[in-house]
């Protein structure tokens, strides 16, 4: 009855959308495949996207052609950059979103492609003829069937909600858990794990009291994810801050004989940096309080999402410690929170393209791969999308370095190192990340996409006018002088030495708190310059200002991604024997042959290889 389809995506979430949107915009013909099509993208914890390092990621995902980026700020309803206090390379934006308007616009986003076609109903097995995938199996008894197949099932393999002493099935509260893929994958071959993630209470915001809570607002002047067409929001939604105390961590204690955190009903890792409320009152015990963020899910709901409250306890526990955060005094629940286990299958199972190593044509992307986190997730579906339609014509991979993009951090990572907990991405597991700053993702990433035939024409057009923009403004700004008596007066005023002779406006911006805005104010050849770019290009003007200063870092950091680009430039056969090579380390020996790293750059970044164990490689290939 379906079509014979290029591409299958089973899973209709972050991960999902993104895999069937990349591949179907590249001209494959996709069939995404849903347990519930009223809940595609459905941001089933914090109404929220980006943040610390993710906020990198969604940049890097729209700069490529994705649809993350033009969906939260379709759906925004505020704007923040976070870390503006330190270097830009901390800088990440972030988007409190309305949750059902979000989901809305992916599934308009998907329905507007041609190539797109949807199928309700839950993925049982994966049919697999030669050691290739061919298609998958659904409950009702149909069989689908492609050249390439993607799975991103999210929380719902196996998934077990546990509430105080309570569990039951299902892969997000009020939905079913997904059943039969899991085993049908391990009797494939492949090695499965359990992980478990937890969500907050939501509430009802008319029963709260704001005034005893710390307003935020959003950005003055806020900007967006997406480099397209995309608007600012003229209009922004408060949230709220206010803190637990000691009765609530009383309060919550009195529950712990009844969590399955401590009661051994979850014996899975949780997500180590979005800890439960219980887990933080018991590790962090000298901690009297802890923030609780106040967050709304929507332009037009009363509904409250609780963030930093997520917890399994019992729900009269959580009501009544609830009760005693200021403003939640006379708090009316919507829903208690709960945690939920899933299954998920190690990462160290796949190739960089996100193909499973063990059955050709088959990709995984999100949470199945021990992620935590939209955007994570978001950005896997996005790269398995691409190579899944790159498999269906016969094309080469796409993959990016760990140079290129935090994209090419998170699958490197997840590749070569696994997990075994939620891995979530920070900004500190990225070793370039001056250069992969969310400001300049268009310039990394935008002809890369349109190279793919995923990004428009007009994105790759916009890119390189803001280049020849900075171009102009940096020519003319290590061209202007700006006298002592020009500059001095600021320069007094922020406690910076006093110039004896004229300066380049580029040299003076090297000086700590001292800003393009501030030469703007005192040189009228630099406002003039300033001025005519920004009229062409805000972001010109921002990104001008961090290049300059910011220049030694960022050469001394391209320099390093150069040398390690050079290792990995050096390829291994997947079919290399390690055991063969006799001065190799025996722990060595045991783990390149179980990864079978791609490059002696991966195989350097494996646990328990060291640098000699390098160079006895590079010695065997003769380099």
């Amino acid at each position: 009855m379906l079509d014979k389809y290029d591409v299958i995506v089973v899973g209709a979430g972050h991960a999902g959308c993104e895999a069937a949107n990349a591949a179907a915009r590249m001209g494959s013909k996709v069939l995404l495949i849903t347990m519930n099509m009223n809940t595609i993208a459905q941001m089933s914890c914090n109404p929220a996207m980006g943040g610390v390092a993710k906020g990198q990621i969604i940049r890097e995902i729209d700069a490529l052609g994705g649809g993350s980026g033009i969906v939260s700020d379709k759906s925004a309803i505020q704007f923040r950059m976070l870390n503006r206090s330190k270097g830009p390379a901390m800088w990440s934006p972030r988007t409190q979103n309305d949750r059902v308007m979000f989901s809305l616009e992916w599934r308009y986003l998907l329905e507007q492609n041609p190539n797109v076609d949807f199928w309700q109903d839950m993925a049982v097995g994966v049919l697999v003829e030669n050691n290739t995938v061919v298609g998958v199996e659904l409950a009702m008894g149909t069989k689908a069937y492609a050249k390439a197949v993607v799975l991103t099932n999210g929380t719902f393999l196996n998934g077990l909600i546990h509430l105080g002493e309570k569990q039951f099935g299902g892969g997000r509260a009020g939905e079913k858990a997904a059943t039969g893929l899991t085993e049908a994958l391990v009797r494939l071959g492949f090695e499965a794990g359990r992980m478990k993630t937890g969500t907050p209470p939501r509430v009802d915001g008319r029963s709260l009291d704001y005034t005893k809570m710390e307003v935020q607002h959003g950005d003055l002047n806020p900007s967006k994810f997406s480099y397209g067409n995309t608007h600012p929001l003229s209009t922004q939604l408060p949230c709220h801050i206010t803190y637990t105390n000691t009765h609530t961590h009383e309060l919550l204690r009195t529950g712990f004989d009844r969590s399955p955190m401590f009661n051994g009903a979850i014996k899975s890792s949780g997500p180590r940096y979005c800890p439960s409320i219980e887990d933080k009152i018991s590790r962090f015990a000298d901690r009297d309080r802890h923030q609780i963020f106040v967050e709304p899910e929507g332009w037009n709901t009363v509904e409250i999402y609780v963030n930093g409250f997520s917890t399994s306890l019992p729900e009269e526990v959580q009501f009544a410690a609830m009760k005693t955060i200021p403003g939640f005094e006379n708090a009316k629940m919507f829903r208690p929170g709960y945690a939920i286990e899933y299954d998920y299958f190690p990462p160290t199972q796949l190739k960089h393209s996100l193909e499973t190593k063990l059955v050709n044509n088959l990709f995984f992307a999100g949470q199945i791969n021990g992620t935590t986190g939209y955007e994570e997730a978001a950005c896997q579906g996005l790269m398995a999308g691409i190579n899944a339609h790159q498999k269906a014509v016969d094309s080469a991979p796409f993959i990016l370095s760990r140079s290129e993009a935090y994209i090419g951090v998170l699958i490197d990572d997840l590749i070569t190192k696994g997990t075994n907990e939620p891995y979530r991405m920070f900004t500190s597991r990225a070793e370039f990340r001056i250069l992969l700053r969310q400001d300049n993702a268009d310039e990394r990433l935008t002809a890369l996409g349109f190279a793919l035939g995923l990004a428009d024409k007009s994105a790759l057009d916009k890119v390189e006018r803001k280049q020849k923009l900075i171009k102009q403004l940096k020519s003319e700004l290590r061209s202007i002088g700006i006298s002592p008596s020009e500059a001095n007066p600021m320069l007094l005023d922020k406690e910076s030495a006093p110039i004896t002779q004229q300066m380049k406006a580029s040299s003076l911006i090297t000086r700590p708190h001292v800003t393009l805005a501030d030469l703007v104010q005192v040189s009228q050849q630099t406002a003039t310059a300033v001025c005519e770019v920004m009229e062409a290009e805000p972001l010109a003007v921002e990104q001008t200002e961090i290049l300059l200063k910011y220049e030694g870092y960022i050469e001394r950091e391209e320099e390093q991604a150069q040398k390690h680009q050079r290792l990995e430039n050096v390829q291994l056969s997947e079919t290399m024997n390690y055991s063969s090579i006799k001065s190799l380390s025996i722990e060595a020996k045991e783990k390149l042959n179980k990864l079978k790293p791609a490059t002696i750059g991966q195989a350097a970044r494996v646990s328990g290889v060291s640098p000699s164990d390098i160079s006895v490689l590079l010695v065997h290939l003769g380099r």
